[in-house]
């Protein structure tokens, strides 16, 4: 069975939605991080897998600049997670109305 362009771009597609619902439906801030990163894997499979079809490496170029952004988003969404935790004693996005202190 080959894997064709069609199965990656579904399976992108399933992830991409299932990031999405995960931010809209889920109060808890890392589980909302972390849907971002699935969402923006979702996109990089999607560029990985058009390249490919395309024969072209600008798509896998621009994977990696995703990457190196995704990657700073982690470490300071983390560090804000952080920060609002130790002020709020909570992560529950439902609990914090402002970032005020």
């Amino acid at each position: 069975m080959e894997m064709t362009l069609n199965w990656y771009l579904t399976l992108s597609s399933v992830l991409f939605i299932t990031g999405t619902l995960g931010f809209l439906f889920r109060r808890n801030i890392i589980v909302m991080l972390m849907s971002i990163e699935l969402m923006l894997n979702a996109v990089n499979l999607t560029l990985v897998a058009l390249s490919q079809a395309a024969a072209d490496t600008a798509g896998q170029i621009l994977v990696f600049f995703v990457i190196a952004v995704a990657a700073a988003e982690a470490a300071v969404g983390l560090a804000i997670v952080i920060a609002v935790f130790r002020g709020r004693q909570t992560i529950d996005i439902s609990k914090i109305k402002s970032f005020r202190y």
